[in-house]
């Protein structure tokens, strides 16, 4: 069993912040695992740095940076500069980058229809992520399916706003779950 998916176990519930107050209220919570969906390489250390004094696991989405370019130098400034622990990207490429550096990674799928989900579990066997995002994490029944045909972690999220959702995700199959609802944090 891999570090992450231990770590998902132990810990279903990942904060997803996406500002300031969400930080401070993620920081002051009993989740273990953030997700940054804020920022610019200017702000992110500092953001990093407030969730390392909370003993937070952090995971940037890399997409949702200003400033911050998909590119090798731009995840290694991240890396860096910011030192989470790994980084949610929608982009095959950025996961190729962040594993070069050892960092934990997680793709972030979003399932529209069958194409999305034929390119979504091609896109994870050729990157081999840590873990794979559903977006949104309500198409609980897909995860089945996409579990089926992939080998990594799965975590839900999106549109996951109440506690019964949360265990329809779980019981589908999901690993964890990602949320910004602050209410679900403390499950």
């Amino acid at each position: 069993m891999s570090f992450l998916k231990d770590i998902l176990i132990e810990n279903p519930i990942i904060a997803a912040v996406r500002n300031d107050g969400e930080l401070e209220k993620a920081s002051l919570s009993r989740v273990k695992i953030v997700f940054v969906l804020y920022g610019s390489i200017l702000s992110l250390p500092r953001i990093c740095g407030r969730l390392h004094e909370a003993s937070k696991m952090v995971f940037v989405h890399a997409d949702m940076i200003e400033g911050l370019r998909g590119d090798m130098a731009g995840i290694e400034y991240l890396d860096r500069f910011a030192s989470p622990a790994g980084i949610v990207s929608t982009r095959p490429n950025i996961i190729k980058f962040a594993k070069q550096l050892h960092l934990k990674t997680i793709l972030r799928v979003f399932l529209l229809d069958s194409l999305s989900l034929q390119t979504g579990i091609k896109n994870i066997l050729e990157t081999n992520p840590d873990a794979v995002e559903i977006m949104p994490g309500i198409a609980c029944r897909l995860i089945n399916e996409m579990e089926r045909a992939i080998t990594v972690p799965v975590i839900a999220g999106g549109l996951i706003i109440n506690k019964e959702q949360v265990l329809e995700s779980l019981s589908y199959g999901a690993l964890a779950i990602s949320t910004s609802k602050e209410e679900l944090w403390d499950l």
